[in-house]
């Protein structure tokens, strides 16, 4: 096993990642991702895939693909220039097929530019006739006629002999006592390494709700460390819903942030750092 390999292979470890999750999330071949741990790079496909898959593999397990490339390009195979050296240096009986089709292509364009007009003539001319029958009158026999119907007037009521009732300024109208209404509020979040703490107040509950976008594992423990949901890698169109009331404590594990949205009671978390693999602790504040 190679110095790069090993690397990566501990930052694999140290997220709790599988070669079965590396390649659900990068979606390469585990074959090719045990090559890349041992340092076996003559079964990859070609040179390029061979830094494309360090690259792949290096971000999914938090580390910096550049950095890292940069490190052991010395370790990492180079593309071979003979593929570009061949293509600049094409033989003369190419260059002259390559003329040949040129201009066999410059005769034929104008007869292809002259029936292109005489088809747009012919559309242009059926259109123009198409709206020219559409305009024709038709038999005047066939306008409607209008007919006129006489409505008896309603006798008007002579209201001077009803009875008064009361106007509406005599009754008086109960007040309506609005209930106030209680919002919760989620801190701004305290940031400590790849760790961000929030607070949740002005609520009794704490629904947790993950949806996600993009693959990416997901994790949910309680205070005592214990799983509340399976731990695994969740893919596109998912949702992770757990209640976390009366725990009143939830740690969320995500590989890739980017991927998920966190929901506490529907009102979505907004993410204190920028970072791809983070934990998102939420704490109920209990209303004294």
């Amino acid at each position: 096993m190679t110095e790069l390999g090993t690397r990566l292979k501990e930052a694999r470890l140290s997220k709790g990642y599988s070669l079965d999750d590396l390649q659900e999330i990068t979606k390469i071949q585990k074959r090719y991702l045990v090559g890349i741990e041992e340092g076996n790079y003559s079964i990859m496909p070609g040179s390029f895939y061979v830094r494309a898959f360090i690259k792949q593999y290096a971000e999914a397990v938090g580390l910096d693909s550049e950095e890292i490339l940069q490190e052991f390009k010395g370790d990492i195979p180079t593309q071979p220039t003979e593929e570009v050296a061949q293509s600049l240096s094409q033989s003369p009986t190419r260059r002259k097929l390559n003329a040949r089709s040129t201009n066999r292509l410059l005769e034929t364009m104008p007869k292809i530019i002259v029936a292109l007009f005489i088809i747009v003539i012919i559309v242009a001319i059926w259109f123009l006739y198409q709206k020219k029958v559409s305009n024709i009158p038709e038999d005047e026999e066939a306008t409607p006629q209008f007919e006129y119907t006489q409505t008896p007037i309603e006798p008007i009521e002579d209201n001077a002999n009803k009875p008064e009732t009361d106007s509406p300024e005599d009754t008086e109208e109960e007040p309506v006592v609005e209930e106030p209404t209680v919002t919760q509020t989620i801190s701004p979040g305290v940031v400590d390494g790849e760790t961000t703490t929030y607070e949740l107040s002005g609520t009794d509950t704490m629904n947790i709700r993950i949806e996600v976008s993009g693959d990416t594992w997901v994790g949910v423990r309680d205070t005592n460390g214990n799983e509340q949901i399976e731990a695994r890698v969740y893919t596109a169109g998912e949702v992770v819903e757990h209640d976390s009331t009366s725990n009143g404590f939830a740690r969320i594990r995500l590989g890739n942030s980017q991927n998920a949205k966190v929901f506490v009671n529907d009102v979505e978390v907004q993410y204190a750092q920028d970072i791809m693999t983070q934990n998102i602790i939420i704490t109920l504040q209990q209303e004294q």
